[in-house]
């Protein structure tokens, strides 16, 4: 059942969908994608407020991707992820139940009314016990984007926090070590770590391009959006511009968003005391990590080294192959690809 990754957020749905394998191993080739543009105040912080809205906007994807069956990403900012152990040899049953259990202690949601997920972390052979990451949603927001689909004739085969498909597209497959993965969209700003692959924390800041561009707006007058995007990613944070003033207003509002950034990798850190679970790299995606002088501005100021992530790194070689979609819409795209990734063949 070949499915396409539909990656919701509160401003657009993107869609990818890859054309089915002939056998294991062969390359993937890209068959179908697309960005539908979601009205004001149909979804908002990943809460959906008008469903009837969202069920149009989800049959205008049917339509454009021709897909029945669908990955859908759930939003950060509704998920509850912790870690806990379990004794080693417990049956799936069992640690279910223990899970269920434990719900109770780390998600402020009666129990009954969660749905969730989780993934037994990498361990030695002889290990007495494991650790597993927690992943849990209220059923009411998994529903909301369950009956949405099935209103626009859409079959969904899985639910998967934004941050973890990002992950999943853009983290080397033989990384072993943490990351952080910084969605930096027009919104908000998501932030995820990731540690031997698995999604171990989530946060959200509520700063977007679109406070990008509201700064730059105080400053240069009234602007096309359009315009206003050209300055940020060929000026942007660099020094030595035409103008200054851009750059100063820019770093005011970029400055925000590093200093939480910082907060939550010191929490991550301190937490995990461990030298092979502190941060070791920082990863962007979304389309507003496009600002020029972003990712040294991020390294220059975390000590950390920062890039761009390749969204394709796990699908095709950019050796070997063009993408059609170019290198800076494709930033928007890692969660909708890490979805369509799911796919076996």
């Amino acid at each position: 059942m070949p499915a396409v990754g539909v990656d919701i957020s509160d401003a657009s749905l993107k869609y990818i969908g890859f054309k089915p394998n002939v056998h294991p191993g062969a390359r993937r080739v890209l068959e179908r994608w697309g960005e539908i543009v979601i009205p004001s105040g149909v979804v908002d912080r990943g809460s959906v407020l008008d469903q009837k809205q969202l069920v149009a906007v989800l049959k205008e994807c049917k339509k454009a991707s021709k897909a029945e069956y669908v990955r859908l990403s759930l939003p950060e900012e509704r998920a509850y992820l912790f870690e806990t152990k379990i004794k080693s040899h417990m049956s799936v049953r069992e640690v279910r139940n223990l899970l269920e259990f434990r719900l109770e202690e780390n998600v402020p949601i009666p129990s009954k009314e969660v749905l969730f997920d989780y993934t037994v972390l990498p361990s030695s052979v002889n290990a007495r016990e494991l650790s597993v990451s927690v992943v849990a949603y209220s059923k009411e927001t998994i529903q909301a984007y369950h009956d949405a689909c099935r209103e626009a004739g859409l079959r969904p085969l899985s639910f998967e926090v934004e941050a973890q498909a990002m992950a999943r597209a853009m983290v080397p497959s033989d990384m072993t070590g943490t990351v952080m993965i910084i969605d930096f969209g027009k919104t908000r700003t998501g932030i995820g770590i990731v540690n031997n692959k698995t999604l171990m924390y989530t946060s959200t800041v509520d700063i977007g391009g679109n406070d990008l561009s509201k700064s730059l707006r105080a400053v240069l007058g009234d602007r096309a959006e359009e315009e206003l995007t050209a300055i940020k990613n060929d000026a942007g944070l660099l020094r030595g511009t035409e103008s200054a003033e851009i750059r100063e207003t820019l770093l005011t509002t970029v400055s925000i968003i590093k200093d939480e950034i910082a907060t939550r990798m010191q929490y991550w850190n301190m937490r995990n005391g461990a030298e092979q679970r502190r941060v070791e790299l920082i990863m962007l995606c979304g389309g507003s990590s496009n600002l020029n002088g972003l990712p040294e501005y991020l390294t220059e100021s975390l000590d950390v080294p920062t890039l761009r992530g390749n969204v394709w790194e796990n699908v095709l070689s950019l050796e070997e192959t063009i993408p059609p979609i170019d290198r800076k819409h494709s930033y928007g795209y890692a969660a909708a690809v890490g979805l369509a990734l799911r796919n076996k063949t």
